[in-house]
């Protein structure tokens, strides 16, 4: 995990402008966004998914720094006043914190802008598959995805959601892009049939709503220093999550049971999703 953690770092530097270009600020904002920190999580999935057809590392390069560049830029909005309103991301202070409001609003937008070019210019040799590589991508940051979700889990803070609730609103705040990760990293490579592509599916979505229950129990459990971020910042703003609805057991119990329907999944890959598998452990087994 940790070459390609590294080969995402480097080219998420090559394809960021430089810091001393004009307009410098904003420039310099978008790399404190972007480098040094974060798990990358959904490059590691893009690779892994990679690994299905045989993906050229170019290829994947470009799909899982398009990927981080949405991510980083929703955490960026996410992060603002007008949203979750915090001042700790990844250990450091949020890009409002350390540049302004309206750079980091600028911030969002450049990098959202950014994602689809470094996609769009990518040299495949198959243009319809680069078309639906960008359909994907867009729908799972809008509307109908990740600013969906987000739109969704405003409007309910102070109220009771129940589970198919909750599990839509997450589907769309955190798995759709995560659901991406996965599909894009497939469309780098080979063809696959399509019962491997509904498996593959079934997967994404399964590690997807896996990530946030995670989450929700590690914002109940884990310090501040752990995470990177503000603890405890989903109850204290009356936010619906799993731990609210089940109770920490039953969460953790609910998270056992989508590690294994999401490694089920997978049985048809066979050693081929042994990257896949690993990072579903990963994701399980991040510190309760």
């Amino acid at each position: 995990m940790l070459g390609v953690q590294s080969q995402v770092e480097a080219a998420l530097a090559r394809s960021l402008p430089p810091a001393e270009a004009i307009p410098a600020r904003l420039h310099q904002a978008m790399r404190y966004a972007s480098l040094n920190g974060g798990k990358r999580v959904r490059p590691l999935l893009v690779f892994a998914a990679g690994e299905l057809g045989a993906a050229p590392p170019e290829r994947l390069q470009v799909a899982a720094s398009a990927v981080e560049l949405i991510h980083s830029y929703s955490l960026v909005h996410d992060d603002l006043p007008a949203m979750d309103d915090d001042t700790l991301r990844r250990g450091r202070p949020t890009c409002h914190v350390e540049f302004d409001e309206a750079t980091a609003l600028l911030v969002g937008d450049s990098l959202q802008s950014l994602a689809f070019e470094l996609l769009a210019g990518q040299d495949f040799a198959d243009r319809g598959r680069q078309v639906e590589m960008l359909r994907l991508l867009a729908r799972a940051s809008g509307s109908c995805g990740m600013a969906g979700g987000q739109a969704i889990d405003l409007e309910a803070v102070g109220k009771s959601l129940n589970q198919p609730e909750l599990e839509l609103m997450h589907a769309l705040k955190t798995g759709a892009l995560i659901r991406a990760a996965v599909l894009l990293g497939a469309l780098c490579g080979n063809a696959l049939s399509d019962a491997d592509s509904a498996a593959l599916d079934r997967f994404a979505k399964r590690a997807g709503l896996l990530f946030q229950v995670v989450d929700d129990i590690l914002d109940c459990t884990a310090s501040t220093a752990t995470l990177g971020k503000t603890a405890g910042k989903d109850a204290a703003a009356e936010k619906p999550t799993y731990v609210s609805l089940m109770g920490l057991e039953r969460a953790r119990d609910f998270a056992g049971d989508l590690r294994r329907q999401a490694r089920e999944a997978l049985s048809p890959f066979g050693e081929r999703s042994r990257r896949l598998l690993e990072l579903t452990d990963f994701i399980t087994q991040r510190k309760f």
